[in-house]
């Protein structure tokens, strides 16, 4: 699978972390769009839809902005990234 990464989501929000395959050659704004669907899915509507999810870097807690690809950002397999 080399056009998707492994990332492991934190959501503070519901105090819960999730692995997700994420394609490297979307924009970061589509990838926070799939992640929120996704944890709303797998927490079974605990976290909530939302427009104005971001997603931070971890270990250093920049953020990612969203019109940037995925590919271009120094995510890789195994990246933990935050989503509030």
């Amino acid at each position: 699978m080399k056009n998707k990464i492994l990332l492991l989501v934190d959501v503070p929000e519901i105090e819960k972390r999730y692995e997700v395959f994420v394609p490297i050659n979307k924009r970061i704004g589509s990838v926070i769009l799939l992640l929120t669907k996704a944890v709303n899915e797998l927490s079974d509507g605990a976290y909530p839809l939302k427009n104005n999810a971001v997603l931070y870097n971890s270990s250093d807690g920049s953020n990612y902005e969203i019109d940037v690809l995925v590919k271009d950002t120094n995510l890789e397999n195994g990246s933990v990234v935050i989503l509030l």
